[in-house]
């Protein structure tokens, strides 16, 4: 299958994953279905692009911005981490509503920060622990 397909494939279900994230927010299964059919996708799509295009890859790939400049050439490696980055910003969206309603914190506040993880990650994320001590004056996260 084509880079381009992949790439089409893989933004739809992101963009599917987020919208099922917003519309089922105050369920506790979204987050476990999320994460057993579309970010399962995910990481079978990235696994074997990275299986199939192990060339691309160099034992020094990642030690210099030069060399992830020059992996990421290569079509499908530059998919593999946009499909990298689709995967854990939805996972990072669910984090973000599961811990929100652990936490009381209503959905129209939450509503910027899962949009900014959507587009920028970590800062949606970062938006989303300023947030979280705001509204509960406690930093750490319970990991449980």
């Amino acid at each position: 299958m084509s880079a381009d397909t992949l790439f089409r494939i893989s933004s739809s279900l992101a963009l599917i994953g987020w919208i099922l994230l917003l519309a089922f927010h105050k369920t506790l299964w979204i987050g476990k279905v999320l994460t057993g059919t579309i970010i399962t996708i995910f990481a079978l799509m990235y696994t074997g692009l990275i299986a199939t295009n192990l060339g691309a890859f160099q034992a020094d790939s990642f030690n210099s911005l030069n060399n992830i400049e020059s992996l990421f050439r290569n079509r499908y490696a530059l998919l593999a981490g946009w499909i990298h980055y689709l995967a854990f910003d939805l996972f990072t969206g669910i984090f973000i509503v599961n811990d929100a309603r652990k936490n009381g914190i209503g959905f129209w506040p939450l509503l910027p920060c899962l949009f900014f993880t959507f587009m920028l990650g970590p800062f949606g994320l970062l938006l989303y622990l300023v947030l979280r001590w705001y509204q509960t004056r406690s930093y750490f996260i319970d990991a449980e």
